[in-house]
């Protein structure tokens, strides 16, 4: 079930054009207009599953309102808003959305060329559907430069063109906050990795119980969507599918890639042609080996249309696979990519082809294999899928023989929605590792010095919290538009009303975990609502008894 609507933006009525605007010197000018804009969604997360994902929400509709929009909030469940938003692309106006931190985004290919390319917006990470020929030029061209001070520049280009488009209003770079009770496991062997923090592939395999309990119980505040290795959006189908599925390689506690499935990685003088060594011994949660003809597979699947959309960039660049033996595997490029190893090799899971490959092939028109459910999870990682109860937990068993074997005997996934019961749930134990806390971090940390029990590691996300506008839809394909209602936005505000001061405000899609190649120039940018309205007045917008109308002579596409 959905929540009801829950606020409209207040409406600031006045008495003339000219103080509607905030401008001197226009009260009683005649002001053409268009239609007035519309009723405008703005939709979110639940209250009790994100609190502060629901209160910027609440907090941006109010200051919306002041630029004369009608703004709702409506929050729900995460699957039903990952369904709304992703799937039925054309359908809503405004949303709460977040990128979370992952590995493989240690290197800002993925955001700078996947979220904003033209080429993945019909079913890729370009949800939006914002496009740019510069910026398209760009971030292909940050691809080819190896040399990292002429790359920086142009991921430096990059973040520039958003900053002046606008197709994010940026809010927050979080402060993630986690927990795990330090009786239950040695803190030494607990690996932070920058951007990540304590909640990443080398704590869950490396992580040591110090006595009977072996099991590592967490928690997600969301349902999973699909544990499929096809399937790359969800932050906990995330963090299960790279313990179940192993990669050529991974991203090292230090953010770089290094060989993982991959005994060698070795690059040709020009950087079109990679040789990768497959390791011994290596073999499928059914018993079967892992081959270097699933290794081709899992790389040329995705290449197909409509197989998996979300993978398809990242392997578009291959033209061809090669297997000159039974260990090694030659990929050749159509021209040097220097974020291949971290945007692909780092990132795409090892399917099995005697499992895939009759799922794939027996996709019906219009169907993805991102939607197959498998009747079991056969991957070849540190650990095996056991199962998952919807709506409850998922559970995996250590995979013993793998040459990375962990430590742990399970890892349990639980789900549970209420944030503050998800609190209550780690001091009581029936938690011992808070992966996903979106409440307010005083009272972890509050809760930490009162027990003695709990360690609270604290972590600036790779990823960012931001209002996606869905520039398919008038008024938000006018960069404009979306600047004004960007401008309006008080980030401090948001970051400490909403986010409690755990947070460092946030303008760009390179995030400031990432300092060498975050543009500081973008963190200055000038808000407030007098600019905001400056800006609509600008563009021909006008606010008359506080109701925001477009330029003269447009009409509104989608009258309420």
């Amino acid at each position: 079930m959905t929540d009801a609507v829950t606020r409209r933006g207040m409406l600031r009525r006045t008495a003339g054009v000219g103080l509607a605007l905030g401008l001197s010197g226009l009260a009683g000018q005649a002001m053409a207009e268009g239609d007035p804009v519309r009723s405008i969604e703005l939709l979110s997360r639940t209250q009790a599953a994100n609190p502060q994902q629901y209160q910027a929400a609440e907090l941006i509709a109010q200051i919306w309102g002041d630029l004369g929009l009608d703004v709702t909030v409506k929050a729900l469940p995460n699957t039903q808003l990952s369904d709304s938003v992703w799937y039925n692309r054309d359908t809503w106006d405004t949303t709460m959305w977040q990128m979370v931190g992952r590995p493989e985004r240690s290197d800002p290919d993925e955001f700078v060329y996947n979220l904003f390319h033209s080429s993945t917006a019909p079913t890729g990470y370009n949800f939006v559907g914002w496009s740019n020929e510069e910026y398209d030029e760009v971030a292909e061209q940050q691809r080819l430069v190896v040399d990292p001070d002429e790359r920086l520049k142009l991921i430096t280009r990059a973040q520039e063109i958003v900053n002046e488009n606008q197709p994010y209003a940026f809010l927050v770079y979080p402060t993630k906050v986690f927990a795990f009770d330090k009786t239950v496991f040695d803190e030494t062997t607990v690996t932070e990795q920058p951007g990540l923090g304590i909640k990443n592939f080398h704590t869950f395999t490396d992580i040591t119980p110090l006595g009977d309990q072996k099991d590592l119980i967490m928690n997600s505040s969301n349902e999973l969507n699909a544990l499929n290795p096809f399937y790359i959006s969800g932050a906990a189908d995330s963090w299960m599918t790279e313990l179940i599925w192993d990669r050529m390689m991974r991203i090292g506690p230090d953010g770089l890639p290094k060989p993982w499935a991959a005994e060698s990685v070795e690059w040709n003088d020009e950087g079109t042609v990679v040789t990768l060594t497959l390791r011994d011994g290596m073999t499928w949660h059914d018993g079967e080996p892992v081959t270097v003809e699933d290794v081709v597979f899992s790389f040329t699947a995705p290449q197909k249309d409509m197989v998996a959309p979300m993978y398809q960039p990242f392997v578009s660049g291959i033209t061809s696979i090669e297997t000159p033996d039974d260990k090694t595997i030659v990929m050749t490029l159509d021209k040097p990519n220097a974020a291949f190893e971290t945007s692909t090799l780092a990132k795409l899971n090892l399917v099995p082809e005697h499992v895939w490959g009759p799922l794939v092939d027996g996709l019906a028109e219009g169907e993805t294999a991102e939607s197959v459910v498998e009747e079991t999870r056969i991957g070849s990682g540190p650990f095996k899928f056991d199962r998952w109860v919807t709506q409850q937990e998922v559970v995996l068993s250590a995979n013993a023989d793998h040459w990375s074997a962990p430590k742990l005997d399970r890892v349990i996934m639980r789900i549970v929605l209420n944030v503050e019961a998800a609190l209550g749930m780690l001091r009581s134990g029936e938690l011992n590792f808070m992966s996903d806390y979106t409440g307010d971090p005083q009272l972890l940390i509050d809760a930490a010095d009162q027990d003695g029990d709990i360690a609270v590691v604290e972590s600036v996300d790779i990823g960012f919290q931001y209002a996606a506008f869905n520039a398919r839809r008038a008024p938000f394909d006018d960069p404009a538009f979306r600047k004004a209602l960007s401008t309006a936005i008080n980030r401090e505000l948001i970051r400490k009303a909403a986010w409690n001061g755990f947070a460092k405000t946030a303008n760009s899609h390179v995030s400031t975990a990432l300092p060498y190649w975050h543009a500081t120039g973008t963190d200055d940018m000038e808000t407030g609502m007098d600019l905001a309205k400056q800006i609509l007045t600008d563009a021909g917008y006008s606010i008359i008894d506080g109701k925001l109308y477009y330029p003269d002579g447009v009409t509104e596409p989608f009258a309420d």
